[in-house]
């Protein structure tokens, strides 16, 4: 014991600097203050149904009404109650702040890769810090991307546990791989496990043909099967959610539409549907790193920086609109504000991926004297990663993996590949580190390698100070004209495009300048040791400290302490307004609000206090997107009328004030239609929803006609009725009343009916049928009736067992596979 724990201690040490560098970048967090990030808003609110639910009766709900008209609640909140080596997990780290936390997490998971790799402990530090600093990484937490990162985080740990086993250290490698996969599933970020997946099967496939040249064919089956057992074990600790997800996944914008009708140029019309079995390609690859953009890993602001970057008073953009007249103090607010610097090719930029100029200075180093076959590895996976950021600017590549390879066609914003390119970067660095200090060359032997490395980064930026402004655009296509729309004036728009082209020239100069200097400081560090004028420890500490700060630096001006906010502002931004609080006076169970003041379908916002129509979510069903982008622009009232949009939230354009209406159209939670139409597919459903009168007449796909056999003509009389009398997110109960049989239709979306949502009449079980389609339809006999509908997803309970089963396992693996390594040793 007193021997494991001499070899633990410096270990808890370098965690402990680690945490430290963590807890000083987000020092706020401390003070119990909060990030205001905009994912976990729209989260939090998109949940607020269940959790309130949840409050109330101490059960989770499997349904929310609280977005998009009602979709599956395990999408967006709830308990897995089986996952419980990932909830320990977390429950043990929510004492830490969550900011911390993460970037304290990053740290720590590159930690264990780079010591189960032999690399020194404090230099095991800079590496985990290179990593967990990297620009993007920074970026993606002030966004509030708290599943991307969490995902990141966990993947070094992974590939730990694969070279672990591949060294025939079996149990310890099996229970880390396990415990690493299921901690990477349950951060729930499936495309980021993806994209680290294509990049891991390269080193695997590396191996496996290494260790069959070397005749250690025995080693390689028992890893295999090791590492199969491990990955099994990992993946049914969270089978659960990922059963759950791909059941749901098909349902989406994600699965494949039945629709083949031209697109409509509609506004948000980004994720339209389409005939593939996938996303749509201009919506998948909307978020592309163009190729010259790529420099960003070694100069932050060589394209702008973010798509608004805050400029001062000496910027040519300020002396323009002074000089036109324009108030000072308005011109100085404008600038300091943030304005158009950004000139690569995406929507909008948040910041540049930027590596760092030591880390990068020192990857490059590493290509030349990092003697490993990992270097390969290394360096492939990188080229890889760089190809899918950069999608639809390398179509070639683009095109072929999203037509051929199994889902890749399922994600889109490739760009975040960025972020494990900063990882491999990261990790090459500090190799190159390392073999100076194992190898420790003559200058005469490192020589070439130095200087070409010098030259390829140092060089470069050296090049872009000197004639980047001159060789490269700086503007974007159709930019003066927007500026003369923004300023209303054509001629003064013209001008500001001058004066903005000056303005990125100058980011550009200082930045390449930057990069210069802290890659000749780098390199200087390695002439000194190289040349015995300084010891190991002193080059680790000193690449470490310029590494740091590099990099720290340029963090800062994309995610800094001005992000957070005290926790009484964070939860005055929930606060209901004027308009909430009148729509909540209806004290109605169940009812609709269309938020209009915006493009709905991409804003949660109201979800916090109602039941809305639109929401913010990765995976929208695919019906739902398309009804809203073919239909809703041509038939607006109908469609907001059958999903019972109570209440319209508008902005006054006279007073900018937001105002409610009543819309007393809205047809309530469930009617009685007169009559209905069948229409033999898909399109001909569409094109009769974008003229339909949902209160008289239901559309009907033909595929359904069995089961409306009989019913030839229904008769309306003015006592029938049908009313919602119980309403929880998952069970809704009617009460009918008619003369004669009738069809009811239910504002309430079909998802997976009679085997997901089950429906029931007087408590026997029912079909029921789509109408308008995506809503509910049901034959009602005549007489008074109870109708049920009940969400019983039989795929949720299939995979509640397969989490037991695994977890059970997994605690085993981990308990076996430390015991037995601590014996070994």
């Amino acid at each position: 014991m007193k021997s494991t724990l001499s070899k633990l201690l410096p270990h808890l040490l370098a965690v402990l600097v680690l945490f430290v560098l963590a807890a000083l970048y987000a020092s706020p967090s401390l003070q119990g203050k909060v990030l205001g990030m905009h994912d976990i808003q729209q989260a939090q609110a998109g949940a607020q149904e269940l959790n309130e639910f949840h409050k109330a009766t101490g059960r989770w709900a499997l349904w929310t009404n609280s977005m998009f008209s009602g979709m599956p609640a395990y999408m967006v909140a709830g308990d897995y109650p089986y996952t419980f080596v990932g909830k320990t997990v977390s429950i043990a780290l929510s004492i830490i702040p969550e900011a911390i936390r993460i970037i304290f997490l990053m740290m720590l998971g590159m930690y264990i890769l780079l010591t189960t790799m032999g690399v020194r402990r404090w230099l095991a530090v800079v590496g985990a810090l290179a990593f967990a600093f990297g620009s993007y990484n920074m970026i993606f937490i002030k966004a509030g991307h708290v599943s991307k990162m969490y995902a990141l985080a966990y993947m070094p740990g992974i590939l730990a546990g694969v070279m672990l086993a591949l060294r025939e250290r079996y149990w310890i490698g099996g229970a880390v791989t396990a415990l690493f996969v299921c901690l990477e599933l349950a951060a729930n970020h499936l495309q980021i496990t993806y994209y680290f997946a294509l990049a891991l099967v390269p080193y695997i496939i590396m191996e496996t043909i290494v260790q069959i040249k070397e005749g250690r064919l025995k080693n390689l089956i028992t890893a295999g099967v090791v590492l199969a057992i491990a990955a099994a074990v990992g993946v049914g600790s969270y089978g659960g959610r990922l059963m759950v997800t791909l059941d749901y996944t098909k349902e989406t914008t994600r699965g494949t539409s039945e629709l083949s009708l031209p697109k409509p140029a509609a506004p948000g019309a980004a994720a339209a549907a389409n005939t593939q079995n996938g996303l749509d390609y201009n919506y998948a690859f909307e978020y592309s790193y163009g190729i010259g953009e790529t420099l960003t890993l070694l100069i932050p602001r060589v394209y702008g920086g973010a798509s608004a970057e805050p400029l001062t008073t000496d910027s040519e953009i300020y002396k323009i609109m002074t000089q036109r007249g324009m108030d000072p103090a308005q011109a100085k607010q404008i600038v300091e504000n943030g304005f158009y610097t950004y000139w690569g090719g995406l929507p909008i930029n948040g910041g540049p991926a930027y590596a760092g100029a030591v880390v990068l200075f020192l990857f490059v180093l590493g290509l030349f004297i990092v003697n490993t076959r990992v270097k390969w590895w290394i360096a492939g996976a990188t080229i890889l990663m760089l190809f899918i950021a950069w999608g639809s600017n390398f179509s070639a590549f683009g095109n072929f993996m999203f037509d051929h390879f199994p889902l890749y066609n399922k994600f889109r914003a490739v760009t975040m590949t960025l972020s494990i390119v900063q990882f491999l970067v990261a990790l090459l660095a500090v190799l190159a580190v390392q073999t100076l200090i194992d190898r420790k060359p003559t200058f005469a032997e490192l020589r070439p390698a130095l200087l070409a490395s010098v030259a390829l980064t140092g060089g470069l930026a050296l090049l872009v100070w000197l004639l980047g402004p001159s060789i490269m655009e700086l503007r974007k296509p159709n930019e003066s004209v927007q500026l003369g729309q923004m300023f209303g004036d054509p001629a003064f728009g013209t001008e500001v495009l001058r004066a903005l082209v000056e303005d990125r020239g100058s980011l550009l100069r200082s930045d390449s300048l930057r990069t210069l200097i802290f890659v000749l400081i780098a390199a200087a560090l390695v002439w000194l040791y190289v040349t015995n004028k300084i010891k190991e420890t002193i080059l680790i500490v000193g690449l470490g400290v310029i590494a740091y700060f590099d990099l720290f630096f340029v963090d800062k001006r994309y995610f800094n302490n001005k992000d957070f906010s005290s926790k009484s502002e964070a939860q005055a931004r929930i606060t209901p307004t004027p308009v909430d609080e009148q729509i909540l006076q209806d004290k109605g169970l169940s009812y609709r609000v269309l938020d209009n003041r915006g493009y709905f379908m991409s804003d949660a916002s109201v979800s916090y206090f109602h039941k809305s129509l639109g929401g913010y979510h990765a995976a929208k069903l695919k019906r739902y997107s398309e009804l809203m982008e073919y239909a809703l622009p041509k038939n607006f009232m109908g469609v907001i009328n059958m999903l019972n949009a109570k209440y319209v939230i508008q902005r006054d354009p006279q007073t900018n004030q937001d105002v409610v209406q009543q819309n007393p159209e809205a047809l309530g939670n469930a009617w009685f239609v007169q009559n209905y139409r069948l229409v033999p597919n898909a399109n001909e459903e569409m094109k009769a929803m974008e003229t339909l009168n949902p209160k008289q007449t239901a559309v009907i796909d033909q595929r359904y006609a069995d089961d409306l056999k009989g019913l030839t003509s229904i008769q309306s009389d003015s006592t029938n009725s049908i009313k919602l009398v119980a309403y929880e997110p998952d069970r809704m109960k009617y009460e009918s009343k008619a003369g004669s049989e009738q069809l009811a239709v239910f504002s309430e979306i079909f998802y997976k009916g009679n085997t997901d949502w089950k429906s029931f009449i007087d408590g026997k079980e029912v079909p029921h049928i789509r109408v308008d389609y995506l809503l509910r339809g049901l034959r009602v006999p005549a007489g008074t009736h109870t109708i049920e509908f009940k969400f019983d997803p039989p795929v949720w309970k299939k995979g509640m067992t397969i989490d037991l089963i695994s977890n059970i396992a997994l605690i085993l693996l981990v308990i076996a596979g430390v015991v037995i390594e601590v014996r070994k040793r």
